[in-house]
């Protein structure tokens, strides 16, 4: 009988709990949740298309920026190629340059060397010329060939 009396009251109990319309808002409650859980899902959804859409537009930026930086390593390359030819070039032409003005000066060198060379020479000969001249021509008549022949040596030397 304890089991009857407890159906009955079961029964009761369901029976209050339609009067009020529990139910109704116990799947209203549930509709509700459910339509909530869709909206984060959808929100979720959209969320997740944009964070691929930037994660794609960084990555282009990203390749973007490494060819970007591909491009101007291989143009400093070639302006590092280009100015050590351009200083090659320079310092060749300076070392020409060099050479050639140190060649002038020694063929300068050498020329007035000669000249001076010459000269003592012209002028040790004629000194020489003079010492055995006086010596086989003393008097006035030695005095006049001597100085005859001496701008005569003078005039072929120089």
């Amino acid at each position: 009988m304890d089991t009857f009396w407890v159906g009955i009251a079961f029964l009761v109990f369901v029976g209050v709990l339609l009067k009020f319309g529990v139910p109704k808002k116990i799947v209203a409650g549930l509709d509700a949740r459910g339509e909530k859980v869709a909206q984060e899902l959808a929100e979720a959804r959209r969320l997740r298309h944009e964070a691929e859409k930037l994660l794609a537009e960084y990555d282009a930026k990203r390749k973007a920026a490494e060819s970007e930086a591909a491009e101007i390593v291989a143009s400093a390359k070639d302006e590092a190629k280009r100015l050590a030819a351009e200083a090659e070039a320079k310092l060749n032409d300076f070392v020409t340059r060099r050479t050639k003005a140190a060649q002038d000066k020694i063929a300068l060198a050498e020329s007035q060397a000669e000249a001076e060379v010459r000269a003592a020479a012209a002028e040790a000969a004629t000194k020489a010329a003079e010492t055995i001249l006086r010596g086989q021509m003393a008097g006035k008549g030695g005095d006049a060939a001597f100085a005859a022949g001496l701008q005569d040596i003078k005039s072929r030397l120089n």
